[in-house]
């Protein structure tokens, strides 16, 4: 018994380290659609937010979310001169 609790003790370690780095990776999975509406400074980044927030843990909600964040910015009109 002794035997068994020394092996099991010895490998948790890494097994945290692991753990923390799949988490980190997964919430930052899931805030994608949010960072690329921020660095992209979209003009609906607070759809994008609230559609990331309440319907992301959704695959639809995550998809639709980054296609808000991805879709092309409007030009701004140059005034024409006369």
């Amino acid at each position: 018994m002794n035997v068994l609790a020394t092996a099991t003790s010895t490998g948790s370690g890494g097994n945290v380290v692991l753990g923390l780095i799949l988490w980190a990776a997964l919430i930052i999975g899931y805030w994608v659609p949010t960072i690329i509406a921020l660095v992209r400074h979209v003009p609906n980044k607070g759809s994008v937010i609230v559609v990331n927030l309440f319907l992301g843990w959704t695959l639809i909600g995550w998809i639709v979310a980054l296609a808000m964040a991805c879709r092309s910015r409007p030009q701004p009109v140059e005034p024409v001169s006369r």
